[in-house]
């Protein structure tokens, strides 16, 4: 696929093989590494590059002392007394007493605020803007757009980029949001809604990959699912239906992700930006009160000019060129999808074999468990298990759904395959066993004429002729639409034939090819040299910790560790000592190194 920038900067290829480093349990591609060492050196330059407009005793040009008083509500802004009992004229009142006009689009800030860490919070709204209005862009085109139209994949690429610039800044943003402690004076929920809008961020982004449609999403979907299935909810959040998954993308999550956002600069304008950390270390619980209650207090100190306007737009234009160069010069990965009619073509005796576990029982979709099979034995459990408890929800016969109600509706018009499955089918079920180990032994020896099977004589009784049809019928995409032939109208759920294809050998060849299946876990790489989802470091980092990794409940330890991690981090306003750590590494003086102790400042009236 060729598109805008493939004719401006050949050569530059992302999609050759990528490359990979192994450091004792951790394995990386270099350009998941690549990204996330331009996000650190990003990071360590806004500390050390001065900001514009700071003079060397950390006053600005632009300072005023003290500080000009907030816009206060009006009388006309806060009604009649009459109708001071009004729901409506009560809310009017708190909203206008916690956000008057000039928090809401300030034109000044506190003088402190004078340094390059303060822009990346207005950098990933500007990005996400971006990701926003591309997203639009290619759902007025159509799912199938771009990967049709040079101009759709273009497009495509500018909403890759745009989602890469936009998870860096956030968690540059975030980054130096911990370093600064920016939980204190009361702002633990400013704090707690910028964390869980990171959260949808990276759910969003999650369910960006899987409603691509190509190969990529398909191998991020059959692993993951293990682990969704793990927790109970596969049947309800299942990551192999691809249009599910795409409606979760543009609108459920989306959604819910502008409304945490929203929350957050509301708190933001709400308790203003936190104050400085003293330059050394303070003792004693009375003087620790009183910095407590300092940061809580408005800001009394010197203030310069914002103009919050000029930096949002200034930030956003930076943004799109940005984007804009990165989708032209480096495109976006679109490795078509695998399908079975393409497994039956170039590995056809795979294909036969697999096939042959569908119909013996023995196939890793057979045996699954919840919520497909219920067969238990390999659920996975740490005290309880929660897919046992969800039950079967999506029940799949594998030996029913891959092989015989497809042939069952090509019978009709071949007496020979008709005649096969009706023996088959009379057979007791010990007899079918054996019929498909004895094919499964004889068909390591196949061989094609004319594309024709040709499998060495055996026990086997209908099961050659079965399963000859069988690849017929898929050499001609007639099993690809059998498979969704279940669906009613949209037909987007692929859950059924990336089973099928999952039970081979050959999908996952594929992705071996493609570095998809390293310790790394497929859910964090991505084709070719591109950089995938360096945010999930902390979920696939307990894939690769030795002794979890060849446990049999490895999903359910990452999911839950996972978790705990997560609530640790919300949870960081309320930890003593955890909440310290930004006073004891104080990489804060980077930040404020020009600014006097919040000690200095006049007090709060």
């Amino acid at each position: 696929m060729h598109d805008i920038g493939s004719t401006l900067l050949t050569g530059v290829d992302l999609n050759s093989p990528g490359r990979y480093l192994h450091w004792s349990i951790f394995l990386v591609s270099e350009a998941n590494l690549a990204l996330i060492g331009v996000m650190v050196v990003i990071f360590g330059a806004a500390l050390i590059i001065p900001f514009p407009g700071r003079k060397r005793n950390g006053q600005t040009s632009e300072e005023s002392s003290p500080a000009p008083a907030v816009d206060a509500p009006t009388a006309f802004d806060l009604g009649d007394d009459a109708d001071a009992a009004m729901w409506t004229s009560r809310v009017r009142r708190r909203v206008l007493r916690l956000l008057p006009p000039g928090k809401i689009l300030p034109d000044r800030q506190p003088a402190y605020v004078a340094s390059w860490i303060y822009v990346f919070g207005v950098a990933s709204l500007a990005t996400l803007g971006l990701v926003i209005a591309s997203g639009i862009i290619i759902a007025l085109g159509g799912p199938d757009w771009w990967h049709t139209n040079p101009v759709g994949h273009f497009f495509n690429s500018v909403h890759l980029w745009s989602v890469e610039a936009f998870m860096a800044f956030l968690v540059i943003h975030l980054w130096g949001k911990f370093w600064m402690a920016a939980w204190r004076g009361k702002r633990a929920l400013t704090w707690m809604t910028g964390v869980v809008a990171f959260l949808a961020a990276v759910v969003e982004c999650f369910t960006g990959y899987l409603s691509q449609q190509n190969f990529d999403s398909q191998w991020i979907a059959t692993n993951g699912k293990d682990a969704i299935n793990a927790v109970g909810i596969g049947a309800f959040f299942n990551l192999m239906n691809f249009g599910q998954m795409l409606m979760w993308h543009i609108v459920v999550i989306p959604l819910v992700l502008i409304a945490l956002v929203g929350a957050h600069i509301l708190a933001v304008r709400v308790r203003g930006v936190v104050h400085p950390l003293p330059v050394k270390r303070v003792g004693g619980h009375v003087t620790r009160r009183a910095l407590a209650e300092t940061d809580a207090a408005p800001w009394q100190g010197p203030t310069r000019r914002y103009d919050i306007v000029k930096e949002a737009t200034v930030a956003t234009v930076v943004a799109l060129v940005l984007v804009l160069a990165l989708a032209g010069f480096l495109s976006s990965p679109d490795v078509p999808p695998v399908t079975v009619a393409t497994w039956a073509k170039l590995a056809p005796a795979d294909f036969l074999a697999t096939a042959d576990s569908e119909l013996s029982g023995t196939s890793e979709t057979a045996s699954y468990g919840p919520p497909y099979t219920s067969n238990t034995a390999g659920s996975q459990r740490l005290w309880f298990s929660l897919e046992i408890f969800a039950g079967v929800r999506q029940p799949v016969d594998a030996a029913e759904t891959f092989v015989l109600s497809p042939l069952s509706k090509l019978a009709p018009s071949d007496p020979r395959l008709a005649k096969a499955l009706a023996r088959y089918q009379d057979a007791s079920a010990t007899t079918q066993a054996g019929w498909s180990a004895s094919y499964a032994k004889a068909v390591n020896k196949v061989t094609f004429a004319d594309g024709t099977p040709i499998v060495p004589g055996a026990d086997d009784g209908p099961v050659p002729q079965l399963m000859s049809n069988e690849l017929t019928m898929a050499r001609s995409g007639a099993i690809d639409a059998a498979l969704i032939a279940h669906e009613d109208f949209y037909g987007t759920d692929f859950t059924k034939p990336l089973l099928f294809l999952e039970d081979g050998q050959y999908f996952a060849g594929l992705a071996q090819a493609d570095h998809l299946t390293g310790a790394q876990w497929g859910v964090m790489n991505e084709t070719g040299s591109y950089p995938g989802q360096p945010w999930l470091w902390l979920y696939t980092l307990w894939y690769q910790v030795p002794g979890f990794d060849n446990s049999t409940n490895v999903d359910l330890i990452a999911i839950y560790l996972t978790g705990a991690a997560t609530l640790l981090l919300l949870a960081i306003p309320f930890i003593p000592g955890l909440r310290d750590v930004p006073r004891y590494i104080p990489v804060h003086r980077l930040i404020w190194r020009q600014d006097p102790p919040p000690d200095q400042n006049p007090p709060a009236q």
